[in-house]
């Protein structure tokens, strides 16, 4: 359950502090109230940069295997086996996977 934030507080920084604290918050996706409650509150703030491409890539490149597979199959072409790139890529994915619900979970990005 989601708690009502019902409280104001006003604290001062200097323009160059303010300016850190917002960047800080933007690059990793919250807002500054966001960001400065999480890191006040000493939970850990996660950013991982170039996650999406990551996963876009990985994702090509499955599709990539799963044509030449099944061209393979179909005797259309003769490739080497690739069942071991295939499960190394699979297992990739699950980690980022699980890395992104563990990030999530925390609410960190």
């Amino acid at each position: 359950m989601k708690q009502i934030k019902d409280r104001n507080y006003a604290f001062r920084v200097s323009k160059k502090e303010l300016d850190t604290i917002k960047n800080k918050a933007k690059k990793a996706k919250m807002t500054v109230t966001e960001y400065i409650t999480q890191s006040a509150l000493g939970k850990e703030i996660i950013i991982i940069d170039g996650l999406p491409e990551i996963v876009s890539q990985l994702k090509k490149i499955g599709n990539n295997l799963n044509q030449l597979t099944m061209l393979s199959h179909q005797g259309v072409i003769n490739t080497v086996n690739l069942d071991k790139t295939e499960e190394s890529l699979t297992a990739i994915y699950w980690k980022i996977n699980e890395l992104t619900k563990v990030v999530d979970s925390n609410g960190s990005v």
